[in-house]
């Protein structure tokens, strides 16, 4: 018996989460997923929930390599669904937890993104209802996305609701109450399922600084 599988991934909540500060942001998500899951899932859908990143002073190329990894991810795996939600940086004055010669506050960079949360919520919902999975897997470790988690098994009890948890902090508690299984990412599998550096037959390349 095989389950239709839809995966819906928080893709900020998996870059914070699992892959900053490592070499492995070239993440191909469906083999990442086939390694995690049971062989029973067959993997028909992704949604990847994101917003597009502005450049900074620090690293004016930041648009350029999530555009490429978009690239990459459509490329590979045709199945996947981009729904955007917005990205938005900021200064804002915040006070220093320690004083640096006398100055006790200091201009930092205030990244806000919306909407991804939601977006992700109202899919995995909506998808239920229309009868579009046997399987829902949700690549997050946002707890504000159990409920939503929770009414799909409430009200389609036959369906299957798993949690692949970015990161090596403590589960929400509240996910794996409301999931039917939980996975956790780690660096084995994130290091088998990363992209080609050069797809074949396009001009897609992992970008030279990640």
């Amino acid at each position: 018996m095989t389950y239709r599988t839809s995966v819906y991934v928080d893709g900020f909540n998996l870059y914070f989460g699992a892959l900053k500060a490592t070499p492995y942001k070239w993440l191909n998500i469906r083999l990442l997923c086939e390694r995690l899951l049971d062989s029973h899932n067959v993997i028909d859908t992704i949604k990847y929930f994101t917003a597009y990143v502005s450049p900074t002073p620090s690293d004016p190329d930041k648009p350029l390599h999530q555009q490429m990894y978009v690239r990459a991810l459509r490329h590979v795996c045709p199945e996947t669904q981009v729904i955007k939600g917005q990205f938005r940086t900021h200064t804002i004055m915040k006070k220093l937890v320690q004083p640096i010669s006398g100055v006790r506050y200091a201009d930092v960079y205030e990244t806000t993104e919306k909407g991804s949360d939601v977006n992700l919520a109202v899919h995995l919902l909506n998808d239920a209802w229309l009868n579009n999975f046997d399987c829902a897997v949700v690549v997050s470790g946002d707890s504000d996305l159990a409920e939503s988690i929770r009414l799909v098994r409430q009200h389609h009890p036959k369906k299957v609701v798993g949690v692949i948890a970015p990161g090596k902090r403590t589960m929400s508690k509240e996910l794996v109450k409301a999931a039917t299984f939980v996975r956790m990412v780690n660096t084995s599998a994130l290091a088998q399922s990363q992209f080609p550096n050069a797809i074949d037959g396009t001009n897609i390349r992992k970008p030279a600084d990640w």
